[in-house]
């Protein structure tokens, strides 16, 4: 008996091949992976309900890469400046990165700012103009004194396993107000000190992860997503061989039943072309007006790199992409040459971020959008080779600002020297309870079930601090 049934020319796996170029190179491999438990067909960045009423949208996290000095930044400590050369009169952390010496005293003047009269270093004058708008947590504190471990610790709460990150946790829970963007970008990340894992999703559903824009090595300028345009072939043709591949796809699913792995990449690809329209005129800055280029610094060699970045996350954050890194890499580890570096850094960075917080703040999207300002520790306020300081996750401070923040205020205390957070102590597992607080998410009830376990961001620890929240 002859079948009627007949092949196919091209089988669905060719067709994947062979036109997936354009829309499927879109930097969304990763997205691909772990698509066994990729979210349904029907939007897995969807807007989701929060747990309750939310004040903050969004998150712009401002991160510094190598661990600032907080005792030369936000943390005033005029006895350290008194003992300048004496022994520290208590005991060391047990464990340390390496041996440090006497007290060393900030380089820096301290001067006092806002309405609120709080005390900020030389280094950040711009910033500290905008003090009143900011909460400064120096009372930090985390679980490791190493580069890697501590900034995995910090972007995913884990300092020894691979978790999800807190921007994929947060647009798990929330979604993305814009279906034409990723929910969570990454510009311009650092490849060191856990590299990926820092914005992966891990075992949440791939669509969830982080989305980068350029890396580190990269000038901000030339910052892109890898094949965001396509030269050889055009939208409305694209457009047509993706019709044609869903076809294949849908007529797949309807054979099989339901496939998750298979809708995941339906997603993938249909998201990947939307942003080829959004993402370019997203990152072009040149219709900004000179005013708001200057006020960035992008008319400046030294502050150029890292205004387009800030510049960059407006943007995206007005778009509605909910979780937007920005990453100053990898510059702030001064084991030596305190005075040069720092300097530099801060010069880089001071005006950005002050043009951030006053841009976001004129747009009125300061309000409802939480920047978070940190690094992965902070530093020794004793010496080591004569003009540095080693890591310390003992006591360092971090800063919040708008989405539901207290502005004008000092949250919790170090010691007289800066060593140790002593009074009012922040864990990173309160910080990310606090950020999802004000998200409108309870951390306890943010799950995720894999291998048998109900997992979150914040493990079985974190309290929120509702001392900084208005």
């Amino acid at each position: 008996m002859t079948s009627h049934w007949h092949s196919p020319a091209i089988s669905r796996r060719d067709m994947l091949r062979q036109s997936g170029i354009g829309f499927g190179s879109l930097a969304l491999a990763s997205l691909l992976s772990g698509e066994e438990r990729a979210a349904a067909a029907e939007g897995p960045l969807s807007v989701k309900k929060p747990h309750h009423a939310p004040r903050a949208k969004r998150v712009i996290f401002l991160f510094m890469h190598g661990g600032p000095s907080q005792v030369d930044t936000f943390d005033y400590k005029p006895q350290l400046e008194k003992d300048n050369g004496k022994e520290l009169p208590f005991a060391k952390p047990r464990v340390v990165s390496s041996q440090t010496g006497a007290l060393l005293k900030s380089p820096w003047q301290f001067r006092q700012y806002g309405e609120s009269g709080i005390h900020v270093s030389d280094l950040f004058p711009k910033v500290g103009a905008c003090i009143d708008d900011i909460c400064l947590i120096n009372s930090m504190w985390c679980s490791n004194s190493r580069h890697g471990s501590a900034l995995l610790e910090l972007h995913t709460g884990s300092d020894t396993f691979i978790r999800p990150s807190m921007g994929s946790w947060i647009t798990y829970g929330l979604g993305t107000e814009n279906q034409d963007l990723p929910g969570f970008v990454t510009i311009c990340p650092t490849l060191g000190h856990g590299g990926v894992n820092a914005w992966n999703s891990a075992f949440l559903p791939a669509v969830y992860q982080g989305t980068p824009i350029g890396y580190s090595s990269v000038p901000a300028e030339r910052a892109q997503i890898p094949f965001i345009k396509n030269a050889d072939t055009s939208l409305e043709i694209q457009r047509q061989e993706l019709d044609l591949l869903r076809h294949f796809n849908s007529s797949a699913l309807e054979r099989s039943g339901p496939d998750s792995s298979l809708e995941a990449r339906i997603n993938s690809f249909e998201l990947a072309f939307r942003m080829q329209a959004e993402v370019p005129d997203v990152q072009d800055i040149s219709k900004e007006t000179p005013e708001t280029l200057a006020l960035y610094g992008v008319d400046q060699p030294k502050t150029n790199n890292f205004g387009r970045q800030c510049l960059m996350a407006r943007r995206f954050a007005e778009r509605g992409v909910r979780f937007i890194q920005v990453t100053h890499s990898y510059k702030w580890d001064q084991h030596g040459g305190l005075k040069n570096d720092h300097q530099n850094n801060a010069d880089e960075v001071d005006q950005p971020i002050a043009a951030l917080l006053t841009d976001l703040k004129r747009c009125g999207l300061l309000e409802d959008t939480l920047v978070v300002w940190g690094g992965e520790f902070g530093r020794t306020p004793t010496a080591q080779g004569g003009d540095g300081r080693d890591h310390n996750p003992q006591g360092y401070t971090m800063f919040m600002a708008g989405g539901g923040v207290k502005g004008g205020m000092r949250y919790g205390e170090t010691d007289e020297y800066g060593y140790y957070a002593v009074k009012d102590k922040v864990h990173l597992h309160d910080l990310h309870a606090t950020m999802l607080h004000l998200l409108g998410l309870d951390h306890t009830k943010l799950t995720y079930r894999y291998a048998g376990r109900d997992f979150r961001l914040t493990d079985v620890h974190g309290e929120v601090v509702h001392g900084i929240i208005s």
